[in-house]
């Protein structure tokens, strides 16, 4: 009978490998068409690989806790002639003893013994930032998974303090010495998004904030909407009336979005993942929770669909859960904006009116941008917008 492969699925647009999470069939298991029988893990959510067509497991590939790329290999069924020539196979060459993308040779560790960590991440990275390093330098670090940043920790032995590659085989023996765990998925991915963040010249205005009117608004709404929802709202209908802030800079040309998309951090195992609510501008607080909600859950347990990542303008984070007063997060990779939200504190305010000092819920509302596209006075306009947008939450 033909054989098909099951092959590790693109789980996302800039996804390039998985981890095996468990497997759900055996060698000579029965099974149906687009049956889920692999539960694997990117640096975003738990995913599942289906069958292409119904079959008999012949042979498995996949181990479970190891990592593959995309288009590895991960078994194969046996399938009815009919069902071969409908998805163009007649026949398959003989299996590779582990899976692995087709024409890649199986990974090896380093001599070290440190496992490369650079093909599992979501976009290729190079080593980059330190002022010269040789090519032999740069083919080593490669080899194992290491950037510029990870060499901080080294005094280089060199001219002028460079770095050579025997200061770097000493550092690497005597890590060997020390505990070492291996990180994340999600922790190498992180890492990754805040260096290539970390290369462009970032900046933060802030502001401090009366959040009473958000307070009694949310009392008295059904369903609540939480004060960041309140934020990324207001966030957006600012960047409809302006969308130059949310502009990228790409060369010599700004690219400017389709739709005002906005993202929401939200903490999870080992990491934070960031959820977007599309057209933010064009919906209504209202009609925002629901749909916050459902994303906060699926956050949490890193199921997020495709659908609900990537192809955002801002993030808005509230550091303030955590206690946070002030703060500069870092906007995303691709996008230019985060909108920062710290913890209330009452504080004394003016009334001009009644002439003394009353007793508010203040905040500060922090706006890290990338000074490519924006400068100091533009960033403070649109944050200054955003604020006055939460002084009246009914227009939300």
């Amino acid at each position: 009978m033909p054989r098909i492969p099951i092959i590790m699925p693109q789980l996302g647009e800039s996804i390039a490998e998985a981890t095996v999470v468990s497997i759900g069939i055996k060698a000579g298991d029965e099974v149906g068409g687009d049956q889920e029988v692999i539960e694997v893990e990117t640096n975003k959510a738990v995913m599942s690989v289906t069958t292409p067509c119904a079959g008999r497991v012949e042979e498995l590939l996949a181990e479970q806790g190891q990592s593959y790329p995309v288009g590895a290999t991960l078994g194969y069924l046996e399938v009815s002639a009919e069902d071969a020539a409908k998805l163009g196979v007649s026949a398959t060459a003989p299996p590779p003893h582990a899976a692995h993308a087709e024409g890649e040779a199986p990974r090896r560790p380093g001599p070290t013994g440190v496992e490369p960590t650079l093909h599992g991440l979501p976009v290729p990275a190079h080593a980059a930032g330190a002022s010269y390093m040789s090519p032999r330098m740069k083919a080593r670090m490669n080899d194992l998974g290491l950037h510029a940043a990870d060499l901080s920790g080294i005094a280089g032995s060199g001219a002028a303090g460079r770095v050579t590659i025997e200061d770097l085989e000493k550092f690497l023996r005597n890590l060997e010495r020390n505990k070492m765990t291996p990180a994340s998925s999600m922790r190498v991915a992180v890492a990754d998004a805040m260096r290539r963040s970390w290369t462009r010249p970032l900046a933060t205005v802030a502001l401090p904030v009366i959040l009473d009117p958000v307070l009694e608004h949310r009392r008295a709404s059904k369903p609540k909407a939480g004060p960041a929802l309140y934020a990324l709202r207001a966030l957006g209908i600012a960047l409809s009336e302006n969308r130059a802030p949310a502009g990228r800079l790409v060369g010599d040309r700004i690219v400017h979005p389709a739709s005002i998309d906005i993202g929401f951090a939200v903490e999870a195992e080992d990491g934070v993942l960031v959820p977007v609510l599309r057209d933010a501008d064009r919906t209504t607080l209202k009609e925002l929770v629901s749909r916050y909600d459902e994303l906060v859950d699926l956050a949490r347990q890193r199921r997020l669909p495709a659908s609900a990542t990537g192809g955002s303008v801002a993030t808005v984070t509230n550091f303030g859960t955590f206690g946070l007063t002030w703060a500069t997060p870092i906007p995303l990779p691709e996008q230019t904006l985060v909108l920062g939200m710290g913890a209330g504190r009452v504080a004394p305010n003016w009334d001009k009116q009644k002439k003394q000092f009353l007793p508010v819920t203040e905040i500060n509302l922090t706006l890290s941008f990338d000074h490519r596209v924006l400068d100091g006075g533009a960033a403070g306009r649109l944050l200054a917008r955003v604020a006055a947008l939460l002084a009246a939450p009914e227009e939300l």
